[in-house]
């Protein structure tokens, strides 16, 4: 299992993020990478963060007959706040499941825009295996084509971190971690949720590898 990472990278109007996971069957998964790096997406820290490139977490699985991916970012945020849909953000999820695992087979792009006529915020999902064209919605719903599914919203942080018990620790050397204590408890973020066959995204006995990654369309380093 690979743990969750992100780096920054850049070159002049591009800015780039990138999470980590793996799909391993009868195993747990870790990914978390929240309001990292400070300098650009921590408002403590930056009058002017970045949240919607702000990769929260990714998360993979599957069930018998479904692979199921959930891209999280721009939290942990206040649950009087709305919703984080940026057109200027890029974001991508990349599959591995042939030859090296670090190659990208299945690059699934996600955008928000609005639509000609309206202001509401809509998503497309493209590059999805088995799909004929993009899959294109209004956000807050169940969009279904071709036998995927897409939900992009507002969700519960489904994240569990003690924060105060790792400060604690941190300052003490003693373990202080308390397992019902979770800063990300009552607090939102931003997702888009997929849901795809299996046998369209499974190749045989070769491992999945998926990672996340933002680019930011016009920024400058």
């Amino acid at each position: 299992m690979r743990r969750n990472a992100k780096f920054m990278a850049g070159a002049a109007g591009l800015v780039l993020a990138v999470a980590a996971t793996q799909v391993l069957p009868g195993m747990g998964l870790t990914a978390a990478d929240h309001l990292d790096p400070p300098g650009r997406t921590d408002p403590s820290v930056d009058s002017t963060p970045d949240r919607a490139a702000d990769i929260a977490d990714i998360y993979a699985w599957h069930t018998d007959d479904k692979f199921n991916v959930i891209l999280t970012f721009s939290g942990p945020q206040a649950t009087d706040e709305p919703a984080t849909y940026d057109p200027d953000v890029l974001y991508s999820i990349n599959i591995s499941n042939a030859g090296s695992r670090i190659n990208t087979e299945i690059p699934i792009r996600v955008r928000f825009g609005t639509g000609a006529a309206t202001d509401e915020f809509g998503v497309q999902v493209s590059n999805v295996p088995g799909v004929s064209g993009a899959i294109v919605g209004p956000v807050e719903t169940d969009i279904s084509k071709d036998g995927v599914m897409v939900h992009a919203g507002l969700f519960d942080d489904p994240f569990f971190f003690d924060l105060q018990g790792f400060m604690e620790t941190k300052d003490t050397g003693d373990l202080s971690f308390m397992e019902d204590r979770d800063f990300f408890a009552g607090q939102n973020l931003t997702a888009v949720v997929i849901s795809i066959p299996l046998d369209r995204i499974a190749n045989g006995d070769q491992l999945i590898d998926v990672w996340a990654e933002t680019a930011r369309f016009g920024g400058q380093l």
